[in-house]
């Protein structure tokens, strides 16, 4: 019997490690297979190198950041600032999520700060509800996958939502035992230190992501290392009692409800 499949599609290079990569360790200590695919090839984020090469230094970024947390890396199949809500897209998304058949899928929240977050969330929600659908034709063409699925929405950029409203998970993931190799593996998108540094403040992005780890942990009032977690509705791709993240992990995920 193959080993039960997670699988995280975020829109950039890093927002897997600054998201959900902690979570995705727990699992895989736990014998689960786990994928990780970024949307989009990141080809602007540095104002030093060109778009092309870019691509190609985060390419090898995220594969290694991949390879450290013992994931299969899928390719991109966009860029920076122009993926887009389009049924090629969707094709594209479906066939990944048929490939990997997974009974976790973890992704962006709904809304966050910028449209490619907002638009790869939309594509692995639609992606994932297509999984299942016969005459829906993926991209490369894949059978129809009818295994139960439970989407998970990470927290937002930011810990609110674009508005500045302040954001609550449904449930918080405790990831201290894994902080160490989630930092290692977010350290391995060396080229981000520069560009995140000009483009949002972060003068270490490794000592953010620590930060607002402690800061979900204090605001589980359970965990001192946390991600935070919020279910998608389950029409469509399981059960109203499906929690597979509560099933994995134990007393590891908590939840207030």
């Amino acid at each position: 019997m193959s080993a039960p499949a997670a699988l995280a599609i975020f829109a950039h290079p890093d927002d897997i490690e600054f998201r959900a990569a902690g979570t995705l360790l727990l699992l895989a200590r736990r014998g689960w297979a786990i994928h990780c695919c970024n949307l989009s090839s990141g080809d602007l984020g540095s104002t030093r190198m060109s778009a092309v090469r870019t691509a190609a230094v985060r390419r090898r970024e995220a594969r290694a950041a991949a390879k450290l947390m013992g994931a299969t890396w899928h390719p991109p199949i966009g860029h920076d600032l122009r993926l887009f809500y389009t049924e090629r897209a969707i094709r594209q998304v479906c066939a990944l999520v048929r490939a990997v058949r997974p009974t976790i899928l973890l992704t962006h929240p709904p809304q966050d700060y910028m449209e490619d977050h907002t638009t790869t969330c939309r594509l692995a929600v639609t992606g994932a509800f297509a999984r299942g659908v016969p005459n829906f034709r993926s991209q490369p063409a894949r059978p129809a996958a009818m295994e139960p699925l439970t989407i998970y929405h990470a927290m937002p950029h930011g810990l609110c939502d674009p508005l500045r409203g302040a954001w609550r998970p449904e449930a918080w993931v405790n990831t201290a035992a894994v902080q160490r190799e989630r930092l290692a593996a977010l350290a391995c998108h060396r080229s981000q230190q520069e560009w995140l540094d000009a483009s949002q403040g972060l003068n270490s992005y490794v000592a953010s992501a620590a930060d607002e780890a402690r800061e979900l942990g204090r605001r589980s009032k359970k965990f001192t290392h946390a991600e935070g977690w919020t279910r998608h509705l389950h029409l469509g791709f399981g059960a109203e009692a499906d929690d597979p993240l509560r099933d994995a992990l134990g007393r590891d995920y908590f939840t207030a409800k």
